[in-house]
């Protein structure tokens, strides 16, 4: 039997608006596979994100990813952040506004790294036009593209995404979206999403984590977590 790409298994105190509540979540993912973390502000969506990519502690927890251990509590492993081979987008694009779009890309290439990756990335992307141009000249869309290939360029074993769509508009979010699922599907990436965007989850997904205060309240492909949604892009619960 095949060994899932990802094992998580996390316990941590959250404190949320509803005040004290424990984060407590394991789940499984596969290879290539997109899973897409759902739920209402602080039901600990990015924090999940957080523990897997190392810059948040667990009182208990083990992560192993690809059959390499980054945390294991019990035997006092904590791979640091710089050490996971993850690619991490946020909201925000974060990019270096004094360098252009291709030097963004270069500079998250490590010594030695094949640059034919980044011209591979700057043509799936469709960055060419754009890749002398600086952050500031260029649209939200298009900034979210870079940051898109910059976490990426370095073949991540996982892809973080934390709504990095939010700030668009819907015509621009369905274009990133066929932009995240061109790239997923061609370099094989491992995804986890946060999202509160049904028709976003409903295209995008894989498999589905419903959280509610830090437990999961539903788990599956999408169209069984929202099946009376699939056709009524309303977000329920929120």
């Amino acid at each position: 039997m095949t060994q899932p790409m990802i094992k998580f298994q996390a316990d941590k105190t959250l404190l949320t608006s509803f005040g004290k509540q424990q984060l407590e979540i394991a789940f499984e993912l596969e290879q290539g596979q997109l899973l897409t973390l759902y739920g209402a502000s602080g039901a600990g969506k990015t924090t999940i994100l957080r523990i897997l990519s190392g810059l948040t502690e667990v009182r208990a927890g083990k992560i192993v990813v690809d059959g390499e251990t980054w945390q294991d509590t019990q035997r006092r492993i904590n791979v640091p952040t710089r050490r996971r081979s993850i690619g991490f987008v946020f909201q925000d694009f974060a990019l270096f506004p004094n360098l252009s779009v291709k030097e963004n890309l270069r500079y998250a290439l490590q010594k030695g790294d094949d640059t034919r990756l980044m011209e591979e990335l700057i043509e799936l992307m469709e960055l060419g036009p754009l890749q002398d141009v600086r952050p500031a000249f260029l649209s939200g869309g298009q900034q979210q593209r870079v940051a898109l290939a910059r976490a990426i360029i370095r073949k991540p074993k996982l892809l973080l995404l934390d709504e990095p769509l939010s700030a668009l508009d819907d015509d621009m979010r369905r274009r990133l979206q066929d932009y995240i699922e061109k790239i997923r599907r061609h370099y094989e990436l491992t995804t986890i999403l946060v999202s509160h965007d049904l028709p976003e989850i409903l295209r995008l997904s894989d498999e589905v984590i419903w959280l509610d205060r830090g437990k999961i309240r539903q788990q599956g492909p999408p169209g069984l977590v929202f099946p009376s949604h699939s056709l009524n892009p309303r977000i329920p619960g929120i």
